[in-house]
């Protein structure tokens, strides 16, 4: 029986749903949400903070701040109220209700962000809004997930080494692209071991991450308005975006058959799902990283008034293909040396 006494020691990532028996093909998907975070930033935030803490940066009146879209947030939120820190979270308009009143709940100050950005997102907003806040107070530390190497180092470490302990035969890993750092975490792991998996990375449509016209997305998690600057596509083999309208609907596929997922795990089974029906000869070993679960969300992608407001009326025709990319993307990788963990 295990006991605890900091939230953050918990944290259940050795699950994982077997999907053949609801999408008729084989893919293992990875569940991270069970946690006292509830998501997979639960590991980058325990990595930045505890690295943070090494270095020197944060000293008792320190004020944690960070720009998150969400999860994150949660997680720093978790972090500090139980290591006695203040945290400040600059969100916008997008982070679900919940999500909200969870960090607040758990004693954080949640600043909301309405203005778009230059790509008509938010994300450029939210972080000069953050760069004016520890202009102004050196007490803030910004952790920065966008650029600090703790976020893949901690999947790197944890998250890439537990898919392979379970998967010795692994041969395609799907992964979504939100700051890349689970991303490229992993595919540095599996860059230096023993045999040769693929990497598919999983964006939505409307991010820029890897190229593209920005575009309007509405559901929090996967996809960014800049490039990440984490983002090192020598490492990925292939990319598929994906509709939002397609991450709805392999959300409420799943949840049709019990399993309440977040977005982010829609978007990538959307797009595993479109991947492995365009390139699976044979019953691959598969497998996808799903970030957390679906209550956070009741309120958008669950909510059928909302859903009808954006994406019309026939929004949850399951006769239509549930798992659709519009596009795969192959990325041919080239050589170089490695950053070490």
């Amino acid at each position: 029986m295990p006991v605890i006494s900091t939230p953050y020691a918990f944290n259940e990532s050795q699950l994982y749903v077997d999907l053949k028996s609801i999408f008729g093909r084989s893919l293992y998907l990875k569940c991270e949400g069970f946690n006292f975070a509830g998501s997979i930033k639960l590991k980058a935030a325990i990595e930045m903070v505890e690295s943070a803490e090494r270095d020197g940066l944060l000293k008792p009146d320190s004020v944690l701040v960070e720009s998150s879209s969400g999860n994150l947030g949660v997680a720093l939120s978790t972090i500090a109220a139980s290591k006695g820190y203040r945290f400040l979270c600059v969100t916008d308009s997008r982070c679900n209700l919940s999500t909200r009143l969870l960090m607040e709940a758990l004693g954080s100050e949640v600043h909301i962000i309405a203005d778009l950005d230059a790509n008509g997102g938010f994300l450029g907003a939210r972080i000069e809004y953050v760069r004016a806040l520890c202009a102004s107070d050196d007490r803030y530390v910004w952790l920065s997930q966008y650029t600090n190497p703790g976020n893949w180092r901690a999947h790197y470490r944890k998250t890439a080494p537990e898919i392979a302990h379970e998967f010795p035969g692994l041969e395609v890993l799907f992964i979504g692209a939100g700051t890349t750092g689970t991303l490229m975490g992993c595919a540095r792991y599996f860059r230096d071991w023993h045999h040769p998996v693929r990497i598919v990375a999983v964006d939505s449509v409307g991010s820029v991450s890897f190229g593209g016209e920005p575009g309007r997305r509405m559901i929090p998690g996967l996809g960014m308005s800049m490039r990440p600057p984490l983002l090192d596509e020598s490492y990925v083999d292939e990319v598929v975006k994906v509709e939002e309208a397609d991450t709805i609907r392999a959300c409420h596929r799943l949840a049709r058959h019990g399993f309440l997922f977040g977005g982010s795990t829609g978007t990538v089974v959307s797009g595993a799902m479109q991947w492995l029906a365009q390139n699976e000869p044979r019953d691959l070993t598969a497998v996808a990283i799903a970030p957390d679960l679906g209550e956070r969300y009741l309120d958008t992608i669950y909510q059928i008034n909302w859903l009808q407001d954006l994406y019309g009326d026939d929004i949850l025709d399951f006769d239509e293909v549930s798992a659709g990319s519009r596009r795969v993307e192959p990325r041919r990788r080239t050589s170089g040396r490695r950053p070490k963990p």
